[in-house]
C-alpha cells in the first residue's frame, strides 16, 4: 500500500495514484502548472497587445456574419466573465448551452440575466432525456470515476458543431491555465472518446444513442484543423476573486457553492459520490491551481479542505433526488457505490490505440503538421 504524502507547494495527495514527487516533495501537477504558465500564459501589456491581436482577426475573419465566434456558457464563473470579455472585445457571439437535465434553478437565471445584459444571443441545445439518463446510469454502472464525461463531450460536440452550422471557426472557451491546471489524469480521462464513451453505453446502456451530440476520433481531428479554440482568460491575467466581484456587481450574476455546482448533478457527484466511492475530492485540484496561482495560500487551502464538500443536508437532498430523476432504487444505487472500482483502461478506447509504439512515434509529426494547417 502506497505511503500516505501531500505536495510540500499544494495540496494534491498521493488520492491521485499516479503523482509523483520531486526531491523537494513538489508534485509533477505543480511542475505541470509552471510549464504551462511559461507556455501558454501571456500577463501585462504583452498579454492585452496579444489578446487585442487575436480580436481583430476573429473580426476580420467574421466580417458580412451575424456572429464571428461562438462560446459556451453553463452559468458558472468562467464562462459568463469569458462572455463579458468577449463584449469588451468588440465580438459578436452566440452563446450556446447545454441542457442535460440537471440545470440548477440559479445556473439558468444567471445564465438568462447575464446575456441579457450583455446583450448576446443565446441557443439551447436540449438533449433527450431518456437517452442521456440511460447513458448516465451505464457510466455508473461502469463504475468509474468518469461519469461527467458524457456531459463534457456533448458539450464540446455542440460548441464545433454550431460553429462549423454558421461558418465561423473560432471557439472561446472559459479553461485557463491558472484555475485548471492541477487535473489528475487517474480521475477522469476519456473526454474526447467516442469509442469509450459508445462502448460503456454499449455494455450497460438499455437504449439506443440516436441523437446524442458526439464525434468520432476522425471529426475530431478534422474540426481541429479548422477550428481554433481560444482561451482568451490566459491573456488578462486571470483572477477568480475579481471575476466574480465583476460577476456580481455588473451583471447580477450570483454564486451558487463551489466549482461546476451550477449543475445539481455535478454538485452531487463531486461532492459525494466521488469522495465516497474513490476517495477523490476534486477540490484539492482546484484550490492546487489557485495555491500556485497566488490566489490563496496553501494553509487556507488546508483549511477549505476540512470543511464537507457541501452541507449534509444537501447531500442527503440531492442523493434523493438524483437516484429518483436517474430511476434507480436505493438498493440499485447502493450496488453501484459498492461495486468494485474500475478505470478507463478497464474498457475499449482510442486510449489504447493511441499507446501503440507506432502512434506513439508518430504524434509529435502529427502536432508539427496541425501547426503547419493553422
Amino acid at each position: 500500500m502506497t505511503e500516505y504524502r501531500m505536495c510540500t507547494r499544494c495540496v494534491m495527495d498521493t488520492s491521485d495514484p499516479e503523482i509523483v514527487f520531486d526531491e523537494n516533495g513538489v508534485c509533477n501537477h505543480c511542475h505541470t502548472y509552471d510549464r504551462m504558465v511559461r507556455e501558454y500564459v501571456v500577463d501585462g501589456e504583452e498579454g492585452l497587445r496579444r489578446l487585442e491581436q487575436i480580436a481583430e482577426k476573429i473580426r476580420r475573419d467574421g466580417r458580412g456574419k451575424k456572429y464571428n465566434c461562438v462560446i459556451g456558457v453553463s452559468g458558472g464563473v468562467d464562462s459568463t466573465y469569458v462572455a463579458s470579455r468577449v463584449v469588451q472585445l468588440g465580438l459578436r457571439p452566440l452563446a450556446v448551452h447545454l441542457d442535460n437535465g440537471w440545470d440548477s434553478e440559479l445556473a439558468v437565471k444567471n445564465i438568462e440575466e447575464t446575456l441579457k445584459r450583455l446583450g448576446i444571443d443565446l441557443y439551447t441545445e436540449v438533449l433527450d432525456w431518456e437517452e442521456f439518463r440511460d447513458l448516465q446510469v451505464s457510466f455508473l454502472k461502469a463504475s468509474t470515476p468518469d461519469s461527467e464525461i458524457p456531459t463534457d463531450h456533448a458539450i464540446t460536440a455542440i460548441l464545433s458543431s454550431m460553429a462549423e452550422k454558421i461558418g465561423v471557426k473560432y471557439i472561446i472557451v472559459g479553461h485557463n491555465v491558472r484555475t485548471e491546471t492541477h487535473l489528475p489524469r487517474a480521475w477522469s480521462q476519456g473526454h474526447f472518446d467516442w469509442k469509450y464513451i459508445r462502448g460503456l453505453h454499449k455494455r450497460f446502456g438499455a437504449h439506443p444513442l440516436k441523437t446524442f451530440p458526439h464525434f468520432n476520433f476522425f471529426t475530431f481531428y478534422r474540426r481541429m484543423l479548422i477550428q481554433k479554440r481560444v482561451e482568451i482568460l490566459n491573456y488578462i491575467g486571470y483572477n477568480k476573486k475579481e471575476a466574480l466581484r465583476v460577476l456580481k456587481e455588473e451583471l447580477g450574476w450570483r454564486y451558487y457553492g463551489g466549482k461546476h455546482y451550477e449543475s445539481i448533478y455535478t454538485r452531487f457527484y463531486q461532492g459525494y459520490i466521488l469522495p465516497e466511492k474513490f476517495g477523490f475530492d476534486k477540490r484539492r485540484s482546484h484550490l492546487s491551481s489557485l495555491v500556485c496561482s497566488g490566489e490563496m495560500t496553501r494553509a487556507q487551502a488546508l483549511e477549505e479542505l476540512i470543511i464537507p464538500t457541501y452541507a449534509p443536508s444537501m447531500q442527503e437532498e440531492d442523493r434523493e433526488y438524483v437516484v429518483k430523476k436517474l430511476g434507480l432504487t436505493d438498493s440499485e444505487f447502493n450496488a453501484i457505490m459498492a461495486a468494485p472500482k474500475k478505470s478507463y483502461w478497464d474498457y475499449p478506447s482510442y486510449g489504447i490505440f493511441m499507446k501503440h509504439p507506432f502512434v506513439q512515434k508518430m504524434v509529435p509529426f502529427v502536432k508539427r503538421a496541425m501547426k503547419l494547417f493553422r
